[in-house]
């Protein structure tokens, strides 16, 4: 493993140097001794020590595998309000997730992720290993990266970005509507404060 004195962070380019390296995440918290910026996207953010307990390359697998589940799921949310297929009849989430646990239609979905967990954990083994990058299948369909080092470094801290980003929006999307019972366009028309919601129901 490298000791990184150059390399992504969740810093922007500026003058075509990266930003950034050796600040501290957490004032006070010092830099994980596991966290040298050697992955992309590094800034040693790692309060509750998990990177001391833990593989680093699972803990980026994970990441990844729920970042791109993430951006899926919000970009999912918001277009379902928009379009649904004809042969679907249109229904609000919350209430729909709701009656797909009491009729066993998440059995569904558990069944088949079950499944692909089987491919996946195949490929944490070769991470572990040390025979793949985490979160490397090598999909790239539209060859974007076009065999340039530096740009599948640029689109990977661009992915590890949005990931971090879409995880918390969908978590807020969803309290969203939990506490004010509208969809996020709905509410982009009729923006109020919680507290502008006296018939809030909290769960």
């Amino acid at each position: 493993t490298r000791k990184a004195t150059s390399g992504l962070t969740m810093q922007l380019y500026k003058d075509g140097v990266i930003q950034g390296l050796g600040v501290e995440a957490v004032p006070g918290l010092g830099r994980p001794s596991n966290l040298d910026g050697t992955l992309v996207g590094d800034v040693g953010f790692d309060p509750l020590g998990f990177s001391d307990i833990f593989d680093v390359n699972v803990l980026r697998e994970a990441e990844l595998k729920h970042g791109r589940i993430a951006m899926l799921a919000t970009l999912g949310l918001i277009v379902q309000e928009v379009y649904t297929f004809p042969f679907f009849d249109k229904v609000d989430p919350i209430p729909a997730h709701d009656l797909l646990v009491k009729t066993g239609g998440m059995s569904q979905i558990l069944l088949w992720t079950s499944f692909a967990e089987i491919f996946g954990g195949i490929a944490l083994f070769q991470t572990i290993q040390g025979k793949r990058a985490a979160g490397d299948f090598s999909f790239d369909p539209l060859n974007l990266s076009s065999n340039d080092a530096e740009k599948r470094e640029r689109y990977a801290l661009a992915e590890i970005k949005h990931s971090r980003l879409a995880m918390l929006a969908f978590s807020g999307m969803v309290h969203q509507y939990f506490i004010t019972k509208q969809t996020v366009l709905q509410q982009l028309g009729d923006f109020r404060p919680i507290n502008g919601f006296p018939d809030v129901t909290y769960y």
